[in-house]
């Protein structure tokens, strides 16, 4: 079993499928096993997503899988986990939750430098389909511009 010191582990949906507007970074609370079966790479943000739970923020629905050299002291794959912010942010998230259409994503979980677990999570507003189209049109174009450049 191989524990990276860098771990990245991004939600490549999000960005395509919403409009971000703006972007946190949050801790976690995790157990102990969890935080060791993160820093081997072993978990996923792609189904997942934020709620508001008595005041709190949650995440919901991110898998992290169970540590191989865990007892019966080993968690819950899927269950809800505290996102630790400040006060401040939290109440403005919830004022803009409130707005038709918005919603709060994971993008990116990783361990920062002082070997602690965060969240990238944002605000986001679902994109309409000729969105999503346009998204693919601008990428297409990119990717064939590159293509030019690189040849001449």
């Amino acid at each position: 079993m191989k524990i990276e010191k860098t771990v990245n582990i991004l939600n490549r949906r999000a960005r395509f499928e919403y409009e971000i507007l703006e972007e946190y970074e949050a801790g976690m609370v995790l157990t102990g096993t969890e935080i060791k079966s993160l820093r081997s790479s072993k978990a996923s943000i792609a189904e997942s997503f934020c709620q508001f739970i008595d005041g709190e923020l949650y995440i919901i629905n991110m898998m992290i899988d169970e540590y191989k050299l865990g007892t019966f002291y080993n968690h819950k794959t899927k269950r809800e986990r505290k996102l630790l912010l400040h006060k401040k942010e939290l109440q403005k998230l919830e004022k803009k939750l409130k707005d038709a259409g918005n919603t709060i994503i994971p993008l990116k979980l990783y361990i920062n430098d002082n070997g602690k677990a965060k969240v990238l999570i944002a605000l986001g507003r679902g994109k309409k389909l000729f969105d999503k189209r346009e998204s693919i049109k601008d990428r297409e174009n990119k990717r064939n511009l590159d293509r030019i450049l690189k040849k001449s």
